[in-house]
């Protein structure tokens, strides 16, 4: 099996799986990258503009990822195959529900996408959130984005009909997702 230099090609299992585990204060610069690439591939997922992620200074990165790499409050994992990372997955405490965690910025660079690497992102999120004490995930997606609403649905996360407004552009509708932890 050959993959290429950013990892497996969409379907493929890859070689070396990408390691998935929670973020370091030293995985700043690389958290930074991963997360303009984010913004650049999927600009409506995510609560801000690749512009204004570029221009914040690298020290907010740093306090950032130093600050969800312990505690229980919030956490962010990510998908390490050694070099840049490939995934990102974070998850929040809901404080009007105590037992509940809000998945947030989930991304897999898309020559990882489908490699099973979303589970893995997903199972970090909720094994942390277990472990808080909190039995139940929740995400929000884009009405149409079929493909995320898709994954999800594999992932054993259920519509719950709730409908919210997109955070950051009034013309679209976000739904709601849970399941277990």
């Amino acid at each position: 099996m050959t993959s290429t230099p950013g990892g497996p090609g969409p379907g493929q299992v890859a070689a070396a799986r990408a390691r998935v585990r929670r973020v370091r204060p030293r995985d700043a610069a690389r958290m930074r990258a991963l997360r303009l690439e984010m913004l650049a591939d999927a600009p409506l997922a995510f609560l801000e503009t690749i512009a204004d992620a570029a221009a914040r200074p690298h020290a907010e990165y740093a306090a950032r990822i130093a600050y969800t790499s312990e505690g229980t409050d919030t956490a962010q994992f990510v998908a390490d195959p050694g070099g840049r990372l490939v995934g990102h997955a974070g998850g929040t405490v809901a404080p009007e529900e105590p037992g509940l965690t809000v998945v947030y910025a989930v991304y897999v660079t898309p020559s990882w996408r489908g490699t099973g690497l979303l589970a893995d992102l997903i199972d970090a999120v909720a094994g942390w959130s277990r472990a808080c004490g909190r039995r139940e995930l929740m995400l929000e997606v884009v009405v149409g984005n079929d493909r995320a609403y898709r994954a999800y649905q594999r992932l054993g996360f259920v519509d719950t009909g709730v409908r919210v407004p997109h955070p950051t552009v009034p013309t679209l509708t976000e739904l709601q997702m849970r399941r277990p932890a």
